[in-house]
């Protein structure tokens, strides 16, 4: 399906008249979602294998989003659930936020309900939107050696004012690694965008 290429190859500009054709053209809007979702399977492929790297795998994921945008008017979204509430961000004073990104998209489009607040996130806040949402994963980024150690820290503030209960830690970061993970008190290291989305999948089936 032509959609499909268009995920994997990141056309930002030909997936719009693509799936407007399509709806155009009668086809039902959450067939055309599965075909997006599928392309995007196959770029979390590509980025393991090293053949994709962050920029295309970024083009890709941009792609993916506006698509979804496109097509939520027209989704049967009555009577779904979302496979689990997510408050992703990058503690504070860690100011890289590409890998988060690309790691939010993907769970988005693998239809979990995110809750992105993006880099530099001071400890307060996570636990302000923990206690708003009450989401069932929290994902924490660092991607510096020199922040690492706020991971720790947010999720015993979590412990400290009773906001952890049925509450996952996932963190991710070059600095980090499943043994650091395990020290600090999270239930999991993902090391990639496509390895968060079965971290998350198999934690919360675990549930």
């Amino acid at each position: 399906m032509e959609i499909r290429t268009s995920i994997i190859e990141g056309g930002m500009e030909g997936v719009e008249p693509l799936i407007n054709e399509a709806l155009g053209n009668g086809r039902d809007a959450d067939t055309i979602l599965k075909e997006m979702i599928k392309g995007m399977e196959v770029v979390g492929e590509l980025f393991e294998k090293k053949e994709y790297y962050v920029p295309e795998t970024l083009l890709s994921a941009h792609t993916m989003m506006l698509g979804l945008e496109l097509l939520r008017p027209h989704l049967n979204l009555k009577g779904t659930k979302a496979q689990g509430r997510v408050i992703i961000g990058a503690v504070e004073s860690d100011i890289h936020d590409i890998g988060l990104n690309l790691v939010a998209m993907f769970l988005e489009a693998a239809g979990f309900e995110i809750h992105n607040l993006g880099r530099d996130v001071p400890t307060k806040v996570f636990l302000s939107k923990a206690q708003e949402i009450k989401p069932n994963v929290i994902g924490l980024s660092a991607m510096m050696s020199t922040t690492a150690l706020k991971l720790k820290e947010v999720i015993e503030e979590f412990r400290k004012n009773g906001l952890a209960d049925g509450v996952y830690f996932v963190v991710g970061g070059t600095a980090l690694s499943e043994e650091f993970a395990r020290e600090i008190g999270a239930n999991a290291y993902a090391s990639d965008a496509k390895k968060a989305v079965r971290v998350f999948e198999e934690l919360l089936r675990g549930a």
